[in-house]
Order: C-alpha cells, then structure tokens, then sequence
C-alpha cells in the first residue's frame, strides 16, 4: 500500500478473534486498533476516525448493529467502510447488519484469508470510485460522489452509504431500468449475499429522504430513475 497506512478499527469481545484479526490484517500491512465492547468500540472510533471498523454483532454494552447505527448517524462516519463478525447464519440479521449500512459481514469461525480478501476487495472498490466519481447533475438535483451529499433546491442532504451509492448508480443513466441482480452486484458487491427486500428497503428510504418521486419500479424487473 502506498503513503499513510490505513487505520482499522476491530471490535470483538473474544481475545482469540481480536489477536488472529489484528495479526492477519497488520501483516497486509494495515495500521491496527482493536476495543473489547460496543461502547469502547465508538469511543475508539471518535479517537481515531478509521478507514475500516470490524463488527462483531453480539458484543458486550451495545452490538455490533447499535454500534453501526449510531455512528452512521454522524458525518464524519457517513463514509467509513464497517464489517460486521458474525456467528449468526439467518438470513434475517445478515440482512439487518445490511440495512443499518454495514458494507459487508463475514460470518464465524472465521476465515483469515477470506477476511483480508474482503478487507482488500472493499478498500479496491472504494479508491475506484473515489478516482472515477463525478458529479451528477440533472434538474435540481446535484449528486457528488466525493462529499457523498445530495443537493435539491439547494438543500444539502445526508443519506446512508448504501443509499447514496444506490441513488448514484441509478441516476448515472436517467432512464436506464437496472436489474435487481445489477443493483446487487454494483452497490454490494458479488461477495455479498442479500435478498431483494434489501434493495426495496433502501429505494423508499431514499424516497422519503429525498421527497420527490424521482424513482420508478418496474415490477419484476428492477428500477429506473426518472424526474
């Protein structure tokens, strides 16, 4: 990795997951930070403002979801990549830990090399779009990919990572009707696996966000943007 290493911030109340995390990612060559519980957890993050923060779901004092929660609900972690740790195999928390704006979950016993794997895929995926994103601009709508905001009218909004990369993709061709299997691939990723009520609870999310019809389902096929 070129310049500054980037920081990692991994929250997991077992000793053997934290120390078998932190030695697998500092060999990648990742500046490493680890917290025992979900409030040292957003403690530390406050402190250190990572690149990346590792989840386990079932923590001590909050969980890994609360912890997620609360910090997407700030500006400065608007744009942090968090994946979750969990020993959870149902389809429903997977999806909860998605929807509450988790990038990507790896589930337990954990796997050294598929973890790394999807450090690495998620940190690719990120500097992409940060050296290709540009501004879209159609109507009164402005949507910069660098500051990750949505401007109406002038009014400058705030939405989740998940639903602005949905909104971008879906607005970088008015018109174009994206297929479910599109969306998912695009905006999470191949690795990870979630079912279509993913992508509705995101698309009226930033319906009622944005507070225009500006989104339009095609039943059984997928979605198109449209002013």
């Amino acid at each position: 990795m070129e310049g500054k290493p980037q920081r990692i911030l991994i929250a997991d109340d077992e000793p053997d997951i934290l120390e078998i995390v932190s030695y697998n990612l500092g060999k990648e060559g990742y500046e490493i930070y680890t917290a025992k519980d979900g409030n040292e957890a957003i403690e530390r993050a406050k402190q250190l403002n990572p690149d990346l923060i590792i989840l386990d779901i079932m923590m001590p004092k909050k969980t890994g979801v609360e912890v997620c929660e609360i910090l997407r609900s700030q500006p400065m972690f608007q744009n942090t990549l968090i994946i979750f740790l969990t020993a959870m195999s149902d389809e429903a928390s997977q999806i909860k830990g998605l929807e509450t704006g988790a990038d990507d979950y790896v589930s337990k016993p954990i796997s050294p090399k598929v973890l790394v794997s999807r450090v690495n895929a998620l940190f690719r995926r990120l500097n992409n779009k940060e050296n290709t994103g540009k501004s879209i601009v159609l109507g009164n709508i402005t949507i910069d990919p660098v500051k990750f905001l949505v401007i109406i009218d002038e009014q400058e909004l705030i939405l989740a990572k998940k639903e602005f990369e949905l909104l971008y993709l879906l607005a970088s061709r008015p018109g174009r009707v994206f297929l479910r299997n599109e969306i998912l691939s695009q905006v999470w990723g191949n690795d990870v696996i979630v079912g279509d009520r993913t992508i509705d609870v995101h698309i009226r999310k930033i319906r009622q966000k944005l507070g225009i019809d500006c989104i339009t389902t095609v039943k059984g096929v997928g979605y198109k943007f449209e002013l």
